[in-house]
Parts: structure tokens; C-alpha cells; sequence
């Protein structure tokens, strides 16, 4: 196990992607480390608040600036990455867009415009972030699972993932859809509820093909005037033969 590393240290090992806010495991889980987490923690009430530019922010997290050696392509127009974040070799960053530390972003990503990866979030490889798409920060409390976003995901337009709700290798979250921990998202595909609570966070199956859907909101008046809610249904799963955006135009148009 990585020792617990503080400061300096611990920023630049999360940049170099050596430790992480969570972990993959072999058996396909993943596993919180908090230590990390209260390190971040410990770094914003420790470092004072200082003069940046035309920026005032903590001392301890200045803008990350990359090399030709980072393989990453930061295109001009007013995006930031925050100190103690990670992005791979091949991840691609469309202004405007923004990374908070101790987030990490597997090689060959794509962060379009406006686009947000909150504080600790974990990003595989290969996953398309669609434009407005915000996946929720999570630091305190240190042992919550961040949000997680499996390898080849493909992550739509105006997308919210929250709470640490981790979503499946090869899913396809369409635009609009707004997943949090204790989302009800219903599986048309198995007739079943998928659930998750503020403890054990809503997880996507991989593959699986999410659009936003209604459903008739509960009680006599909501019935009465014909009252709906928002919900998220899963309309199919991708093959090894489909990829993200044929899986999705197939679902909208099915």
C-alpha cells in the first residue's frame, strides 16, 4: 500500500496519477481511499489565501500548467485545471472547462466545453465528456465514494452525475439525464428497479443505455392534474458491435 503522503507530495503524486481518491480493484469494485481525501482536506485549511494573477484562491493549488511530455491537449480559451488533478496521456480539454484537484482523467479522454470534473472525480480512459456535462465534486465526508466514470463511457450533453453514483464501463448516459446516490433508474430491458442510497451510491450496469424518462408523481392532487416526475430509464445495452453513438441514436429513435 502507498504510505500516506502529505503537502507537496501528495499533489504531485495524484498529478502523476501514483495514488487516487479511489481505486479500481481486480475484481471489477472499487475501493475509497480517504487518507488521500483528508489530505486534500488538511492542504485548503492549512494554506492561506493568496494574490494569483487577477485570481485570489489558496496557495496551495495553483492553475496546473502541461509540457509537451504530458501528451495532454489543453486547447486555448479559458479552461483551468487545478493543481492535484491528473489527466493522462491523449486527454483532450475544449474551453471552457474546468478540473478541481484530486480528480483523475484516464488517457484518451475527451473534456468538452463547459464541462466540469469536480474534486475527486474518477474518469477512466477513453470517455467522451459531452458539452455541460458535470460530474458532482465529493471531499468530506473522506471515507464517500466519488463519482466514477468507467472506462469508454460516453457521458451526454447537460449530463449531472452526483453523489458518487458510478456509472459502468460502455454506458451511454444521454443528454438531460441528472443522476444523484439515491436515483431510481428502471431497467426496461430486465424489468427491475436499479437503487442506491446516500451509502451505497446508484451504480449504471456497464453498457447500459440511459435516457431521461417520467413517471406519474405520487398522491391524489399530483394524479388529479396530471402531475409527472423526472426518473432515468435504461432503453438498452451497448454490444460489442455498437458503439456509443449508434447505441444512443438507436434508443432515441427505437
Amino acid at each position: 500500500m502507498q504510505a500516506e503522503l502529505q503537502g507537496e507530495e501528495l499533489l504531485a503524486a495524484l498529478e502523476a496519477g501514483i495514488v487516487r481518491a479511489a481505486e479500481p480493484q481486480g475484481d471489477g469494485g472499487w475501493r475509497v481511499v480517504p487518507w488521500v481525501k483528508q489530505g486534500i482536506l488538511d492542504l485548503f485549511r492549512s494554506s492561506p489565501v493568496v494574490p494569483m494573477g487577477v485570481f485570489r484562491d489558496k496557495a496551495a493549488f495553483p492553475l496546473r500548467e502541461f509540457d509537451e511530455g504530458s501528451g495532454v491537449r489543453l486547447v486555448p480559451g479559458g479552461s483551468a485545471v487545478r493543481r492535484g488533478a491528473h489527466l493522462g496521456p491523449g486527454v483532450v480539454c475544449m474551453p471552457p472547462m474546468y478540473v478541481n484537484v484530486g480528480a483523475h482523467v484516464g488517457a484518451g479522454s475527451m473534456i468538452d466545453s463547459h464541462a466540469l470534473v469536480g474534486s475527486c472525480a474518477q474518469v477512466g480512459c477513453e470517455v467522451h465528456l459531452s458539452a455541460a456535462a458535470q460530474l458532482g465534486g465529493v471531499l468530506e465526508p473522506a471515507g464517500a465514494r466519488p463519482v466514477i466514470i468507467e472506462d469508454r463511457a460516453f457521458v451526454g450533453a447537460g449530463v449531472l452525475v452526483l453523489e458518487g453514483v458510478r456509472v459502468g464501463s460502455r454506458a451511454v448516459l444521454a443528454a438531460g439525464v441528472a443522476l444523484a446516490a439515491n436515483t431510481v433508474l428502471y431497467d426496461l430491458v430486465n424489468e427491475r428497479e436499479v437503487r442506491g442510497s446516500r451509502e451505497e451510491p446508484l451504480e449504471i450496469p456497464p453498457g447500459a443505455v440511459v435516457v431521461p424518462g417520467t413517471r406519474p408523481a405520487a398522491g391524489g392532487y399530483a394524479r388529479q392534474i396530471g402531475l409527472s416526475q423526472a426518473c432515468a430509464l435504461i432503453v438498452k445495452y451497448r454490444t460489442s458491435s455498437t458503439d456509443a453513438a449508434t447505441a444512443l441514436e438507436e434508443a432515441l429513435r427505437s
